[in-house]
Formats: structure tokens, C-alpha cells, sequence
């Protein structure tokens, strides 16, 4: 399972509208950056209280790319 599939599970998991889940996947020189795009009405779940859940999102990801061998990078647009 990729990075970008990780995170694809990850977001489904957390919002109403699993089909307006889309990952762009960008690679550079020993890193990927991962653009999440989910609904509108589905941003608050996936940001959560404070920031809190993009935050655990973000780490379990950089744990995912430390184990593939990249640098990971989340950045959640709407």
C-alpha cells in the first residue's frame, strides 16, 4: 500500500461523502507532498477540533513515508 493509498483510506474512513475524496500525489527529490480535496461539508472532520485531527492525520502519514523511505507532506485544500 502506497502513501497516497494510506491516506485515501484514512480520508474516506472520516467523512459523509467518501466519493468527493481525491488524493493528488506530488513527488520530488526524496519527498512527496499529498493534496487532500474531500467535500466542503465534510472539512470540519477531517480538520477536527483545533486542528487536532489534520495533525494526527499529517503524523501518521510522516510515519507511513519514514517507512517507505520518503519525507511526506499533507496539505488539506478545500
Amino acid at each position: 500500500m502506497t502513501v497516497k493509498e494510506v491516506l485515501e483510506y484514512i480520508a474516506r474512513n472520516l467523512v459523509d461523502d467518501p466519493d468527493a475524496v481525491s488524493v493528488t500525489e506530488t513527488t520530488g527529490e526524496g519527498s512527496v507532498v499529498l493534496r487532500l480535496s474531500v467535500a466542503a461539508e465534510d472539512m470540519g472532520k477531517v480538520i477536527g477540533r483545533q486542528g487536532r485531527t489534520a495533525r494526527a492525520i499529517r503524523d501518521v502519514m510522516r510515519a507511513a513515508g519514514t517507512k517507505a523511505g520518503v519525507a511526506t507532506v499533507v496539505e488539506i485544500v478545500g
